[in-house]
């Protein structure tokens, strides 16, 4: 609307509380934006599990807010290498099915090794991070036990949304961050949508923590200290080391024929003689690690948007970033990483907006923040989706690579050992990212697309006059 100066400081409202929606709202809050997050859950706890940043994601992480990365190292984040004379991470294939040595019963080959470089990737347990960033945001900006309902655009062009407990709030902007069942990725699309819903990718996981001495007894020192992927036909597991070297984290997948019984309960109790039968004719150092994880693990159906992805990440002013836009297998371990590049995405542009909204009153046609905003939404939607959509095709891809049924067939390894170069690509492809110039990019945009909406409202203004003229 030409002439007008908005001057009060955009509100957004991020729902959920995750890592994602957190780092984001760590973000926004060095953007000089009111900020409020709304968590469905009666206090902020992830699974005891863990998991791991790029270096990339780290960055991008501190050009956020460098309070984000304080959490992750306090959280007890290290790295996920640890060789003599070698700084850098490395990703590590091993073949955890064959026996390949007689006189050598634990040795397993070394199928592929990939340098990620220094400090490729820092372990973490997730709950220590989720605790140490929750410190990083002002207790007042966070509502616990809001879970949502509806949204609805008001006639000022706000955004209400309303929760299940019957109150409401508004604000300029949504975005969800609500993750892979995402209640606003189900109100953009409709209940009848099938990109609303997550799929069963027809993999389970057994996820648990071990300590460090129990690891090194079975896996060996070296293999405990490093990160490995141990393969082979329809299963493999990889792990780490998390909590200052004290831990690894240990992921079993395993692979199911069947459907999941029941979609909005993916995590159930698991038992440890299932893993003891899958894994009972592989290596011996895995079937004495699975001897220390509980006897009831957690067990976790992998869902993710592969089959139905989101035709578009926003609508209007309402927005989806992270899992909730494109929840995805872990089977490349990059997830969060990319949630995070969706937040430094959204921080560059909601600098932009505000930058857009803060026109002298002698602008010819200042944006309105419902303008600035659904424009900057939309150069979101054009920056991230392809990329992040790729990233889940690539994960369930690698995990069939895993999981090829080849590698339990001895005149077939060679066949299957050829799968590591494509690995390598697709790994090196999601490490190499460069936020430099995706924030480059996603400025540019934004300055070219308030361009036009700015020519446009200047034509239609001058519309009557070119008319009579004619």
């Amino acid at each position: 609307m030409p002439g007008i100066i908005e001057e009060a400081p955009l509100e957004i409202a991020i729902v959920g509380g995750g890592i994602i929606g957190l780092s984001l709202a760590a973000g926004l809050i060095k953007q000089n934006v009111k900020v409020k997050v709304y968590e469905q859950a009666k206090s902020f706890r992830e699974i005891g599990a863990g998991m791991a940043f790029t270096a990339n994601a780290i960055r991008c992480m501190g050009l956020m807010n460098p309070d984000i990365v304080s959490a992750l190292r306090s959280g007890g984040s290290v790295a996920t290498s640890l060789e003599k004379n070698d700084p850098n991470d490395y990703l590590r294939w091993i073949d955890g099915y064959n026996r390949r040595r007689k006189d050598d019963p634990s040795y397993e080959k070394l199928m592929c090794k990939i340098d990620a470089g220094y400090k490729g990737f820092e372990g973490t347990r997730r709950d220590q991070f989720l605790e140490a960033l929750v410190k990083v945001i002002p207790q007042e900006i966070v509502e616990l036990k809001k879970r949502l309902d509806t949204l609805e655009e008001k006639p000022d062009g706000r955004v209400q949304l309303n929760f299940t407990d019957g109150t409401t709030a508004e604000a300029d902007a949504v975005i969800g961050c609500d993750g892979i069942k995402s209640r606003v990725r189900e109100l953009i699309f409709g209940s009848d949508n099938p990109a609303s819903f997550p799929r069963y990718t027809h993999k389970v996981a057994y996820r648990a923590l071990v300590p460090m001495e129990n690891a090194i007894e079975a896996l060996g020192e070296y293999k405990a200290r490093n990160q490995h992927s141990h393969i082979g036909p329809n299963a493999h597991l990889i792990h780490y080391p998390v909590a200052n070297q004290t831990m690894i984290n240990a992921t079993a997948f395993v692979s199911d024929p069947n459907e999941w019984p029941d979609d909005r309960v993916t995590v159930v109790p698991g038992l440890r003689k299932d893993l003891e039968q899958v894994f009972a004719d592989w290596n011996p150092c895995l079937t004495a690690l699975i001897q220390y994880l509980p006897e009831k693990p957690e067990k976790w159906a992998v869902f993710d948007t592969w089959d139905y992805p989101a035709p578009y990440f926003n609508k209007g002013t309402v927005c989806l970033a992270g899992d909730a836009a494109h929840a995805t297998s872990p089977h490349h371990g990059a997830g969060a990483c990319c949630g995070i590049e969706d937040a430094l995405c959204l921080c560059t542009l909601i600098k932009e907006v505000n930058a857009s909204l803060q026109q002298s009153k002698s602008a010819a046609a200042a944006a309105t923040k419902k303008q600035a905003l659904s424009s900057a939404f939309q150069v979101f939607d054009a920056q991230r989706r392809t990329r992040s959509q790729w990233l889940v095709n690539s994960s369930r891809r690698v995990c069939d690579l895993y999981h090829q049924p080849e590698w339990g067939v001895e005149a077939k390894w060679i066949k299957a050992e050829t799968c590591f170069e494509e690995i390598r690509d697709r790994s090196v492809k999601i490490w190499s990212f460069d936020y430099d110039a995706m924030m480059k990019s996603t400025v540019e945009e934004y300055g070219r697309t308030m361009g036009e909406a700015a020519a446009l409202d200047g034509a239609v203004g001058m519309g009557g006059n070119g008319a009579a003229a004619q």
